[in-house]
């Protein structure tokens, strides 16, 4: 009567015993399920791990052991298809993960060389669509046979799960009658083990049945021990197997702490933690310990992941950075107002050195990962699109300097066989000038419509060569009479008569104009020394004028002394005088101060030369003042 009621349980006490033997499995998380027979408390479950399943899936890639480095993407792809002949997904799984990661990013590298040339070449953005290789092809029909093993392996586990679900109920239901049950101690108790190594080689079950049922499977197990009072020697022994068997995990988890792949560790791990509910009690005076140690070695585990995660989220942060400054740097070359060919390709250049760099630095987290690439991206494609428009605008511009430049073209020759030297060499000259100011003409025109103007250029040119070179010897012998003149210049006696000497000045002049042109190498040479002779000739003119008029003055201020008013009249003139001479030399010093704003170019140094003419004159009648002034002070 006494196991009847023991069977009859109550169900809010064991609705009382779920709730407090349930257990969350988080994702990416290890936790240790209570256990009512040992007493564990609900503060001893495992930290949670952090977990990324596209960090998981890399470092699942890295951990097979294939040779897919230096592969192109037909050698992955072929692999792809010679693993998927294995049926067992399981088997293969990590494989096809690591070549299929491989493939996606060479594959990725290729789309993104193919878009940015197709936007270099001048293509529109929303036009661009990817057409996939012959690998492609073959690596998606192969991978499409993984996914369809996958999902028909899927479906089977799922009908397996589910038959084992009913398999463990009715193992439930015979733990329900085996603790009700009046049969031997012995027999009771070896029929339980029987149960209980049935229950162990059952496999999984559908996830949202395991809490429960575990939790059911606990709270009958204690019952049996509870209740059936089983002795304690066998009970010991019992207890010190599974002590023996725990003590085996933890070396395991602690095992664990040394192995290099994050991902090995922690699929290891769950096991050991699998295999930790399938063992019962430990001795009472063990439990913490055995606890704790195991406890101790999933910590650490958890921390090394938690370390080795948070050591990719620091890099994914550091790329993030990176990759936000190129973006910066792109846009600034966006900024950028380009007008010339060029400065396009300069820009372009820059721009695809800083995509270069992108593709060496890794991802960053992949919450930003999708939208720091759309920002560079969109940059790119702004960027070309505006190279575009401007090359568009340029074939139009272009068209329009080819019409221009074939106008010059007709213009040169109708003007190439004119005989009009001057007039012709300044057009040409100009026209030569305006060609090079059009600027460029569509590249297919450029070298044959230079050509069809030099031509035109070269024969005029070439036949006022041929015309002027006759004039050779004339030109010498022009130049030895212009030198003739010059001696006769440097060597001129000056006459007592101020108009006798400016008489044959003129004449030498005259004589000069009349000689006709000289080599063009020595025409400014000759010009100068010309020049400075007649110069010279004037000041030698002018000081011996001045030294006429000083004596006549001397002479008239002799015969003033004569005169009864001669103090008077000395006094007027001395001051006349004084405020002449004063009056030239403000008049001077505004000269000199004027003539230096004049700027280097033809037309002032004309003006330069006139002032200078000017200054010279105020000068020589300055020291004629003064000259006379000092008479009059003597």
């Amino acid at each position: 009567m006494e196991n009847k009621e023991l069977m009859a349980i109550d169900a809010n006490e064991k609705m009382r015993i779920v709730e407090l033997n349930q257990s969350s499995i988080l994702p990416g998380s290890i936790t240790l399920d209570k256990k009512p027979q040992e007493m564990i408390p609900q503060d001893e479950e495992l930290p949670e791990l952090v977990a990324d399943e596209d960090l998981m899936e890399e470092e699942e890639a890295e951990e097979v052991e294939l040779d897919i480095e230096g592969k192109t993407k037909d050698e992955l792809a072929a692999m792809l298809e010679e693993i998927v002949q294995e049926p067992d997904v399981n088997k293969i799984k990590d494989k096809v993960t690591a070549v299929r990661v491989r493939f996606m990013q060479l594959n990725k590298e290729d789309m993104d060389k193919e878009y940015e040339a197709f936007l270099e070449g001048g293509g529109d953005k929303e036009a661009y669509q990817h057409e996939m290789d012959d690998a492609e092809k073959r690596f998606n029909a192969a991978f499409g046979i993984f996914k369809a093993n996958r999902a028909k392996q899927n479906e089977l586990l799922d009908a397996q799960k589910l038959e084992n679900l009913a398999q463990k109920q009715a193992i439930l239901e015979e733990f329900k009658q085996l603790i009700a049950s009046e049969e031997t101690l012995k027999k009771t108790y070896d029929d339980f083990r029987v149960l209980q190594d049935k229950w162990k080689t059952i496999g999984q079950v559908p996830a949202t049945e395991n809490a429960n049922l575990w939790n059911t499977y606990h709270f009958l197990v204690e019952k049996f021990f509870d209740k059936v009072n089983i002795n304690r020697e066998l009970r010991d022994l019992d207890m010190k197997k599974n002590l023996d068997a725990k003590i085996v995990l933890c070396e395991k988890a602690e095992e664990l702490m040394d192995e290099k792949s994050m991902a090995k560790a922690f699929k290891e791990l769950q096991k050991l933690h699998e295999e930790w509910k399938e063992i019962g009690p430990v001795p009472q005076d063990k439990k913490d310990e055995i606890w704790e140690r195991f406890k101790a070695a999933t910590d650490k585990i958890n921390a090394i992941r938690r370390e080795h995660y948070s050591k990719i989220q620091e890099e994914q942060n550091a790329n993030l950075e990176t990759k936000t400054a190129l973006c910066e740097k792109a846009e600034e070359l966006l900024a950028e107002e380009n007008t010339t060919i060029n400065a396009w390709q300069k820009k372009s250049e820059e721009l695809s050195e800083l995509f270069k760099v992108w593709k060496t630095v890794g991802p960053a987290p992949k919450k930003q990962n999708e939208d720091i690439w759309a920002r560079f991206k969109g940059t790119m494609d702004t960027f070309f699109a505006k190279k575009k428009e401007f090359f568009a605008s340029l074939k139009d511009k272009q068209t329009e300097n080819l019409e221009r430049k074939i106008n010059l073209c007709i213009e040169a020759e109708g003007l190439q066989e004119s005989n009009e030297w001057k007039k012709a060499t300044e057009r040409f000259k100009k026209m030569q000038e305006e060609w090079k100011a059009i600027g460029p003409v569509p590249k297919r025109h450029a070298d044959k419509i230079w050509k069809r103007f030099r031509a035109a250029c070269d024969t005029f040119f070439s036949r006022k060569a041929e015309h002027f070179g006759g004039l050779k010897e004339e030109e010498t012998a022009n130049l030895a009479a212009k030198q003739a003149i010059i001696e006769e210049i440097k060597n001129f006696e000056l006459k007592p008569s101020r108009a006798e000497n400016m008489d044959a000045i003129k004449a030498l002049q005259k004589r000069w104009i009349e000689i006709g042109h000289v080599p063009m190498k020595y025409k400014d040479s000759i010009n100068t020394e010309y020049r400075n002779a007649v110069d010279a000739l004037f000041d030698r003119m002018r000081n011996n004028q001045n030294e006429i008029t000083t004596n006549e003055y001397k002479e008239m201020v002799e015969l003033m002394k004569d005169d009864p008013e001669a103090g008077d009249k000395m006094r007027r003139e001395k001051t006349n005088l004084a405020n002449k001479i004063q009056k030239l030399r403000d008049e001077i010093s505004v000269l000199e101060n004027n003539i230096g704003f004049f700027s280097n170019s033809k037309n002032s140094e004309l003006m330069k030369a006139e002032y200078e003419k000017k200054i010279n004159k105020a000068k020589n009648d300055l020291k004629v003042l003064e000259a006379k002034l000092k008479i009059i002070n003597d």
